[in-house]
């Protein structure tokens, strides 16, 4: 069940600030990664603890879930894992933030909230906008990862990724995940879902060039 939250509402326009990489990992000069919309966590929990050579943040606009899984990465004691609170186009839009996308070698969309409405299209996470920050921002090579069950959202956010010129998109079938944030292909708990339901999943990766 998708829990609804309008990432467009003034509350988001207040942001947390993200303190320094070596504020927030044991060792800062790991490759960083970042999930946005990374609801509970789970997700990362189980990327951290199993590839410690990364370091992993998640950005999530439910301010629940972003404090119990603060809780849990305290209580667990992972050096590589950082979660923070907002909407994710304000948060890396802020001078204060800009920095994190500079280090990012990774960013993953993993089934965001499709909202299906057209009038609501302008709440989905990736924008041309959105997209724009991070083309001016990421560092040639840098990747950026999309995976959804809903058609009509994949090709949304295909177009609007493709738009800029800055990034390509690369065949997934040719990836090497070794070296990746994700070399032993963890799936998130939606993706668990859709495959034992049979359902499809549309996914694509695109390099910033």
């Amino acid at each position: 069940m998708r829990q609804h939250v309008n990432p467009l509402s003034r509350y988001f326009n207040e942001i947390e600030r993200i303190p320094s990489l070596t504020k927030m990992f044991d060792d800062s000069k790991l490759n960083l990664h970042l999930d946005i919309g990374c609801a509970a966590g789970e997700f990362l929990f189980d990327l951290a603890l199993v590839n410690t050579s990364w370091n992993y943040l998640g950005i999530e606009i439910r301010e629940r879930l972003v404090k119990t899984a603060k809780s849990k990465v305290l209580e667990r004691d992972i050096k590589n894992l950082y979660f923070t609170f907002g909407n994710a186009n304000n948060i890396l839009d802020d001078i204060q933030s800009k920095f994190i996308i500079k280090n990012v070698k990774s960013i993953s969309f993993n089934f965001p909230d499709p909202w299906f409405k057209k009038k609501h299209h302008k709440r989905r996470v990736i924008q041309p906008e959105f997209i724009n920050i991070l083309s001016n921002l990421l560092q040639k090579g840098s990747l950026i990862f999309i995976k959804t069950d809903v058609k009509d959202l994949f090709n949304y956010m295909d177009c609007t990724i493709l738009s800029n010129f800055n990034f390509k998109k690369i065949d997934k079938n040719d990836f090497n995940y070794s070296q990746s944030f994700n070399p032993n292909k963890v799936q998130t708990n939606r993706e668990k879902y859709v495959i034992e339901n049979h359902l499809d999943i549309f996914e694509s990766i695109y390099i910033k060039i």
